[in-house]
């Protein structure tokens, strides 16, 4: 089965159900919540300083971080309910060579994951521009910022999703799928933190921040490279998993 058909057959199920519709609506919560605490929220002596600046406004909107834990959450779920259900029979079946039907099936998460990553960052930025002036403040953030904030959110989402499509396939069930995806993304960044004050510069929030723009260390060739080990060490571990046990 050509590499292509395999792909667009894994778009095809994720497309299908209703699982991304439910993120979407979880999106657009998030994004109307965070117009809320635009309109409604102040600093401490009552004024709304956390959004008179570019930056304080670049930090508030940059989506990226929330994109990748969302999108992990999203991997998880879409690769360890194919095991919970069996739909992964028929594919296995269809295409013996497990490493061709997993490697598809992460390319369609990412490339679902990062949609997710670009519709979220996109309401988020569209609600801000229009709370941010109704509260009388300008908005600040340039055609090129709004770009870095949506480039990094889809970059995010993508690489949250292939995470946690590592961790369903390892785990192939959504209970603990949804477990290991909160722990590796939500629970382990900060223990590391605890335990060695230098890890701060290389966990995922650290690092999406560096792609949005709201940090500068470490740097984004060093951000983009760690990243990429943090997405592709589970699914590297995940594809080992499916090749070495039974499917059912």
């Amino acid at each position: 089965m050509r590499w292509l058909k395999l792909v667009r057959g894994e778009l095809r199920k994720l497309t299908t159900t209703s699982m991304p519709w439910t993120f979407v609506a979880v999106l657009v919560v998030i994004a109307a919540i965070n117009a809320a605490a635009i309109i409604l929220g102040t600093d401490a002596d009552g004024s709304k300083d956390f959004i008179a600046t570019a930056e304080d406004q670049l930090s508030l909107l940059a989506f990226g971080a929330n994109a990748m834990l969302i999108t992990g959450l999203f991997g998880a779920i879409a690769v360890s309910r194919e095991y919970g259900h069996g739909t992964v029979v028929p594919t296995f079946l269809a295409t013996p060579r497990r490493t061709r039907a997993v490697l598809a099936q992460l390319t369609a998460v990412f490339i679902g994951g990062g949609m997710l990553g670009l519709v979220g960052a996109g309401l988020i930025v569209v609600t801000g521009a229009i709370s941010i002036p109704a509260v009388d403040y300008e908005f600040l953030l340039s055609a090129g910022t709004i770009t870095r904030i949506l480039g990094a959110a889809v970059l995010a989402g993508g690489l949250g999703a292939v995470l946690g499509a590592g961790i369903g396939a390892l785990a192939r069930n959504t209970g603990g799928a949804v477990v290991g995806a909160v722990l590796v993304l939500l629970i382990l960044p900060p223990l590391a933190v605890q335990f060695a004050s230098g890890a701060a510069s290389w966990i995922p929030g650290t690092l999406v921040s560096v792609l949005s723009g709201v940090l500068d260390d470490p740097g984004l060739p060093a951000a983009l490279l760690a990243l990429a080990v943090w997405s592709l060490v589970p699914a590297a571990i995940g594809l080992v998993a499916v090749q070495k046990r039974d499917v059912v």
